[in-house]
C-alpha cells in the first residue's frame, strides 16, 4: 500500500502557495492550482496539497496530525529546515538523529506540523 496524497488546511492560500512554491522548488514536483480553494504540489509518487477547507469554516491544525517528507539525505534535510525558517515557518526540533532516521520538524505558515527526514 501506498499513501495516495497529503492535505494541509491554510487559511490564506497565497501565503501557503509562496510557502511551499519556495520550499519546493528544487525538489522536482509542479504546483497545480484547478480551484482557489486548492493547491496541489505533484511529482513522480508525491501528492501534496494546501487547501481552504470545503466546509467554509476556518483551517485548524490537527492536535498530533504531521505530515512527513522523505528526502533521502542529511544535507536535503538540513536545508529544507533553513529554507523553511527562512520562509517564516516555526523550528519544532532542529536537524538531528532520531531513532534511525535523520529529521527535522518545522510548521508552516499555518501551524501544521512537518517532519523532514532522511
Amino acid at each position: 500500500m501506498k499513501m495516495n496524497y497529503f492535505v494541509v488546511g491554510t487559511n490564506n492560500m497565497d501565503a501557503a502557495k509562496a510557502f511551499y512554491d519556495a520550499l519546493f522548488k528544487d525538489e522536482g514536483v509542479q504546483s497545480l492550482s484547478p480551484t482557489e480553494r486548492m493547491t496541489y504540489w505533484l511529482g513522480e509518487d508525491f501528492a501534496f496539497a494546501a487547501a481552504k477547507p470545503f466546509d467554509g469554516g476556518p483551517a485548524t491544525v490537527g492536535n498530533g496530525t504531521m505530515v512527513g517528507f522523505s528526502l533521502g539525505s542529511r544535507e536535503s534535510v538540513e536545508r529544507l529546515h533553513q529554507r523553511a525558517l527562512e520562509l517564516g515557518g516555526s523550528c519544532e526540533g532542529a536537524p538531528n538523529q532520531r531513532g534511525p532516521r535523520f529529521s527535522a520538524y518545522v510548521r508552516d505558515l499555518d501551524g501544521n506540523k512537518i517532519c523532514l527526514s532522511d
